[in-house]
Formats: C-alpha cells, structure tokens, sequence
C-alpha cells in the first residue's frame, strides 16, 4: 500500500539527481533483445517468456523498464521465483512484470523530477531521493538510460511488487476504516468491491463517522436501513482508478450512487464536497483509495428541487410586475430566461413533468410572433412545472 502526491521536485532537486545521470548507453536493439544481451537479466528474461510478455516488450512502445538484476530477483523469499513461473501463477507474474513497465520512454534527466510514474499495470510506482539516490519504490535505481530502439532501461536492485490486496483488504489492513468495513459488510457491498473493477473510494475514516450526530451510524447499520446505506456508501465509489491529481484536474466526479462529487482545491487543502482530503492514491489491486475527513452524503432527493422552485417564484414576481406595467415583451424574456437557467441547472431535482412543461412552453413561445401571447405561454409552463414541483414534494402551494 503506497501513498503518493503529485507535486515535481523543484529546479533544485534536478540539478542534485544530475550526477546520477550517466551516460546513454544504446545497444541498437528492443528492449528483450538489450537485456537478454547484456546478461545480467536472466531471470527477468526467463519472467517475461513465462508471462508471454516478450513479443508485446518487442513491439513499437515506447517503454521505460525499471529492470531488476538477477541478483534483484535473488533478493526475494525463497522459491518465490520458481512459484512465479508456475503456469498458474501467471497472471499474478504478469501483473508484477507490468508494474516494472511505464509505457512511455522517460529518460533519467526526466525520472528525477517525477515523485510517480504510471504504470502498464494500472498502479503507480513511487519515484523519490534519499541520500543522493533514485528510488523506485523499495529499489534503488543502479545503472540509467540504456537506450534500445523501443525505450529506455533504468537497472534497479530490487523488485519491486504492485499492491496485491483489494480495496475492502486494503482498507481493513489499514486499521483506521473499522466503521466503514462495517458499513461495507451491513450493505453487503463487501463482494462488488472486491471485484474486478477499477473503483476510486472517497474512504471515511473512523473519525469521519464519529463526527454524524449521535446514534446515526447504528440506525444505518440497520437491515430496515440498507438501502439508505447503500447509497451513502456507493456516493464515495466513482467507477475507474483515478489518482488525486487527475481528480482535481477534473473537479467533478459521477459517483456508483449516480450523484456527483465537485473536487476543488481551495487554500485550505483539497476538497470533496465539504470534506477534506488527508492522505491520497493509497493503492489497491482494483482501485486506489483516497482518505477524507468527514462523511459524504448524497444530496436529498426531496430538497433537490427547492432552488429551481425558487427561481420560478422570483421569475413569477418580476414577470408578473412588468407585465401589469405593460411590457409583455420583457415579462416574456424574464419568463424565459428563468426556464433556461432552471434546465441548465446539474442536478436540478424537478420532476420530469415539470421539465416537459418548461421545455414545450419554450417551444410554443418561440413559434409564436405576439408578445403577450409569449408572455401567456411561458407563465403557463412556469405554473405547470411549479406544481409539478410542489406534488413531488408533497406540498400543495402553487404561484398565484
């Protein structure tokens, strides 16, 4: 389980890594070819054939392999190379053999200033300095740049191995997610998380839940209460394995429940929704896993509509004012412009009938040349849609 962060080392840092730099070795061959030629990559060789991994590490990349010596691979347990090479453990090694792999060619000028690279695994590897030297991960990076005509190989001293735990194993090992285990076990989510995926879980922690007003979160542990639960929890799981950065980069994210996330980073630290994000891309084998501070909770359904309710009562008053001053024309753009800006609203909560209402008055005033006839259209949909809204609130006022 790794944490990483995204910032670039400074100009500083670059220029301390340089002496690292030696010089670009090229053989003139693929990447397979260069290290079976070298010889000191034999077991790394006897990997990729097991996995059938050879002829796509020939084709056209560009890769940049983090290659482990045979002396690396010597490093591990005991019998734990000839267990990889066990037909039935070949997806495993398959999965430890592209997590060597970054599928562009990154030379070690460049490597410096990462703090992570992307892998053909899904997962990243963590890039750091420590003591004048290039980590991958747990490995230090021995030799640079060999150069061969599909990539680049940078030698490290160790191998390096990929998150093998899922997200519910993940988040169990951590120690600090023991109500939202529970949460995950009560709405029998435990299984779908577990899977394939990739999932990005927005992870309350313990404290998280401990801030819900007393008795909440026994009341949702409830069985009667599944399916609230199961919404709440679904709204911190957005489908795809997407690390902190690409998140922000995005600000929005639609969540299994179906609501969406806003993901800002404001002075004060980055955000989802309300809570603060504490620790971010903690990998796990189907997914990656970011900490929060607090509890997300979808939006109600039943207050959804409140704003758009709002705006049809402002845009009534105005309409109405300069209508009885006698300017049918400006009440029927005021009328108008708040249906425009209703519909365009993100999860605006109205009711579908409330929609048709607004979209066909907006239709049928556009085809028409007479102003009040306008103004008397669009007013017509503003009351259809307010009322549709008012039933689905079980409320009974309509605009007068």
């Amino acid at each position: 389980m790794r944490v990483t962060h995204f910032a670039r080392f400074t100009a500083a840092m670059g220029i301390l890594m340089a002496g690292l730099v030696g010089p670009s070795v090229s053989f003139g061959k693929d990447i397979v070819d260069t290290a079976v030629a070298a010889g000191s990559f034999k077991t790394l060789a006897a990997a990729l054939q097991a996995a059938g991994l050879v002829e796509p590490l020939k084709g056209e990349g560009p890769f940049t392999v983090f290659a482990p010596t045979d002396e690396a691979f010597a490093k591990l347990p005991e019998g734990t190379v000839e267990a990889l090479l066990q037909p039935e453990n070949k997806e495993r090694l398959i999965a430890i053999l592209k997590y060597h792999v970054v599928p562009a060619a990154v030379k070690a000028a460049d490597v410096v200033k990462l703090t992570s690279a992307d892998t053909l695994a899904g997962q990243r590897v963590n890039i750091g300095v420590a003591d004048g030297k290039v980590n991958i991960d747990e490995a230090t990076v021995v030799k640079t740049d060999i150069h061969c005509d599909n990539g680049v190989i940078h030698v490290i001293d160790r191998v390096i191995l990929p998150s093998e735990a899922n997200i519910p194993a993940t988040a169990i090992e951590a120690g600090k997610f023991k109500t939202l285990v529970a949460a995950l076990q009560a709405a029998q989510l435990v299984d779908a998380l577990s899977g394939e995926g990739p999932f990005t879980v927005f992870a309350p922690t313990d404290d998280a839940f401990a801030k819900l007003p007393a008795g909440t979160v026994e009341s949702l542990l409830k069985e009667e209460n599944r399916d609230k639960l199961t919404a709440i929890l679904t709204y911190h799981v957005v489908p795809g394995r997407i690390y902190s950065d690409a998140a922000l980069q995005l600000g929005r994210a639609k969540t299994l429940q179906g609501g969406e996330l806003k993901i800002t980073a404001p002075a004060q630290g980055p955000m989802v929704n309300k809570a603060k994000l504490i620790a971010t891309d903690i990998d796990a084998s189907n997914g990656v896993i970011h900490v929060i501070d607090s509890v997300l909770l979808p939006p109600d359904p039943s207050q959804a509509a409140v704003e758009p309710r709002r705006m049809v009562e402002e845009a009534v008053a105005q309409g109405s004012k300069l209508y009885n001053q006698g300017h049918p024309s400006a009440c029927a753009r005021t009328y108008a412009q708040a249906m425009r800006k209703m519909l365009a609203l993100k999860d605006h909560g109205m009711p579908a009938h409330a929609v048709h209402a607004m979209t066909t008055a907006l239709h049928r005033a556009e085809a028409s040349h007479c102003a009040e006839s306008q103004a008397w259209i669009l007013r017509g949909g503003l009351d259809t849609a307010y009322r549709s809204m008012s039933s689905d609130l079980s409320e009974t006022a309509s605009v007068r």
